[in-house]
């Protein structure tokens, strides 16, 4: 499953995030690659710092986008506890949580997180409908975590070849359902949940895409050279151009990476406000 990282960015500082106007928050994001240059082959590799764990080999990647960690509701009186959710593309994904069997197909689903949730005691700590993932590596409580169900998208790993055909959205409604959707030729793929598990909807005020190892901290590791152009076109109620948050040690959350390095990054405002950025290596 992708993982959580408090202490650095998303691939390896290859991407920017975007931030919501102020005292706004998103209610969906749309990560798209417009331009695709010298892309032909792609494997997952470990990385030393995670163990080199995740789903490793060629045409093994992910597309994600993030959220910020916040404390929401759904985390109750632990004041500790901090909810994060991930929309994710993956093309090769465990058949659960608790499995180590892989459906060997590429899937959609979404993985939601309250971290850091209440206080160990090694029992079941984790609110219904999440799966206790253990002590916290910083703080007093447990990270709870559950994955939706997978909707197929294609049986087998979809060539790293065929990026510039993926979008993935992320959408967060409170009160209501959250849906990650994937379009593939022109078709689109949905898994949801309700919004009661994180209250993501209340406070997603950062937004983060790009194309990732395959869960572990794994890295994406490209051909060389290797250009591409990100978009995230982002839902806020205004049409107020977001912010481009440089890569720092503090605006990503998920510790997959890719091997290309961040270029520069564009915002525009308007009825569909974005932000672009390009990575190469």
């Amino acid at each position: 499953m992708p993982s959580a990282n408090r202490d650095q960015t998303v691939g390896n500082g290859a991407d920017f995030v975007a931030q919501a106007p102020s005292g706004h928050v998103f209610s969906s994001a749309l990560g798209s690659f417009p331009t695709v240059t010298g892309v032909k082959s792609e494997k997952s590799v470990g990385v030393r710092a995670f163990g080199d764990g995740g789903i490793l080999g060629n045409n093994e990647y992910t597309l994600q986008v993030n959220t910020n960690f916040f404390h929401s509701a759904a985390c109750g009186s632990f004041t500790n506890c901090l909810a994060w959710q991930q929309y994710v593309m993956s093309t090769n994904t465990p058949v659960s949580l608790t499995s180590n069997s892989l459906t060997g197909d590429t899937e959609v689903f979404i993985e939601y997180w309250l971290i850091d949730y209440g206080r160990h005691t090694g029992a079941n700590i984790c609110p219904s409908g999440f799966i206790d993932g253990g002590e916290d590596s910083e703080g007093p409580g447990d990270d709870c975590v559950q994955n939706t169900a997978a909707t197929d998208i294609f049986n087998g790993q979809i060539p790293i070849t065929d990026l510039a055909s993926l979008t993935l959205s992320g959408s967060a409604h409170a009160g209501g359902t959250d849906a990650a959707t994937v379009t593939f030729d022109g078709e689109a793929f949905s898994a949801t949940v309700a919004d009661k598990f994180t209250d993501i909807a209340s406070g997603w005020s950062l937004a983060e895409f790009n194309v990732l190892g395959n869960a572990g901290g794994s890295e994406a590791e490209f051909n060389t050279p290797v250009s591409l152009t990100a978009k995230i076109a982002l839902t806020d109620g205004t049409t107020t151009a977001p912010t481009c948050l440089p890569p720092s040690d503090i605006d990503g959350t998920t510790g997959e990476t890719n091997n290309l390095t961040a270029g520069s990054c564009t915002t525009t405002g308007g009825s569909s406000p974005f932000i672009e950025f390009t990575e190469s290596n």
